[in-house]
């Protein structure tokens, strides 16, 4: 049975998307997990993967040809299907009837426990595929390895299966991918496996990220001015940013809580941990230990760990915490989402989230890593902004601003001394979220930070 391929809905504000590269081309063998393409949405490039195995029988869109959600873009042959027919047939636009959707809009409000391993691109179960025998028309069972170490490792004359970062990054630092062991979905090589493969170079690669929750923007490329004028084009991200902050800003009743982190403890803590691993090239970040207090705050408080529903006056609140985290890239802003980071450990933060952050600079996210967010968090720490206030990006409920960390005189006891602090703003939905429960969470999340050994028991 041939599987059609349709333009998902990769986030909740996109309505097409354009179809940027094939990286499968008709009559190519693909399998489940390999990435076929490349999609841009109003957001980001994000790759485009195959739930299921099959022959690339026919591609229904060229390169940089936009496509409204839910169009057909591709169809997969199935276990012995006339490859050449199933062309003639879609080319003159007589599609089998036996034919499934291989992809639909994602839902309204997704459940943030959607099975992160699955593909970006959502196929239909096809368990007929499966049973392919010994032949899958045109390519025989052993040139497709089943022993997923082989896939991986390119049995077959395949590539290893690695992102586009990862392998970017590899050949940068001279590394050959067949040493790294990948910790992705299926042994896929991710930066985070480069970087630690590394070591202690690695390390300060990685290192380089710790200023900040989303690191340093890039430099800006700054227009030249004619005539003593510039007219700068509203790019499609720009028109996504501003549609979304402007229903944040006329539909949320929006409120501000403010409170000062002594970091001493938790610094001390840092730098002793960066001491036993820094044979394992892992250095934490402060913002490491933010996103940690929070998972743990979060847990305490599910009020702010939430989504509100305002068309049914519906308040979701969610076990799993899914954290955005807000990264600037050059023409406009992204929020990549670490997914359970309530069952994370500091190290898996670190190197998750550096991995996370690299490739949505380079635009290169899946679908479940920039969506279902239950909590989001804003840093401009590393730019020197001791405070500012982030807006909530519906429909979750709050927003944290992480401001810069520095000395400051405090009064500790009876004097006044130099203390290492930082200033944590939120921003509440006040239908959703009272003043004292938002207090309460800033209680959790100061004990947190200020005596850290808590949080990792």
């Amino acid at each position: 049975m041939p599987l059609e391929i349709t333009m998902p809905q990769l986030s909740d504000t996109m309505t097409e998307g354009t179809l940027v590269k094939w990286l499968s081309k008709e009559g190519d063998v693909v399998k489940a997990g390999q990435v076929i393409a490349e999609v841009e949405t109003d957001k980001a490039t994000m790759e485009m993967e195959a739930f299921d195995d099959g022959i690339m029988a026919f591609q229904a869109v060229a390169e940089a040809q936009k496509v409204p959600v839910g169009a057909l873009i591709a169809v997969l042959a199935g276990s012995g299907e006339d490859v050449v027919q199933l062309k003639q047939q879609y080319s003159q636009g007589v599609a089998p009837v036996a034919a499934v959707a291989a992809s639909s809009p994602a839902e309204s409000h997704p459940s943030p426990h959607h099975d992160a391993a699955h593909s970006t691109l959502e196929v239909a179960s096809s368990s007929e595929i499966h049973d392919m025998g010994d032949r899958l028309h045109g390519a025989t069972r052993k040139d497709i390895p089943t022993d997923p170490a082989l896939r991986r490792r390119g049995g077959a004359g395949e590539r290893i299966a690695a992102s586009p970062l990862a392998r970017r990054t590899a050949s940068n630092m001279g590394i050959d991918l067949d040493r790294i062991q990948g910790s992705g979905p299926d042994g896929r090589v991710t930066q985070a496996d480069v970087l630690a493969f590394r070591g202690k170079s690695a390390g300060r690669s990685v290192a380089s990220l710790s200023a900040g929750a989303a690191g340093p923007r890039p430099p800006l490329p700054l227009p030249r001015l004619s005539g003593g004028k510039q007219v700068v084009p509203f790019t499609k991200m720009r028109a996504a940013i501003a549609a979304q902050l402007l229903k944040s800003a006329q539909t949320i009743p929006v409120y501000h809580e403010t409170i000062d982190i002594d970091l001493e403890e938790v610094s001390s803590l840092r730098q002793r941990l960066n001491a036993a691993m820094e044979a394992e090239g892992v250095r934490l970040s402060l913002s490491d230990f933010v996103m940690k207090a929070v998972a743990v705050a979060l847990t305490s408080h599910p009020m702010l760990n939430a989504r509100f529903n305002s068309q049914t006056n519906e308040i979701t609140c969610y076990t799993d915490v899914n954290l955005g985290i807000a990264v600037a890239i050059p023409d406009g802003l992204i929020v990549p989402v670490l997914r359970g980071v309530d069952r994370m450990g500091l190290k898996e933060i670190r190197l998750r989230g550096a991995d996370l952050i690299e490739r949505a600079r380079a635009q290169r996210l899946r679908q479940e890593e920039q969506t279902e967010a239950t909590f989001s968090i804003s840093s401009l720490g590393s730019m020197g902004v001791r405070q500012f206030t982030a807006i909530i990006n519906p429909p979750e409920v709050a927003i944290l601003a992480v401001g810069a960390a520095g000395k400051r005189p405090v009064v500790y006891g009876d004097r006044i001394v130099a203390r290492s602090m930082m200033t944590l703003t939120l921003s509440l939905d006040h239908r959703v979220v009272d003043g004292a429960v938002a207090a309460e969470f800033f209680q959790t999340l100061k004990v947190a930070m200020e005596d850290p050994g808590r949080m990792l028991v």
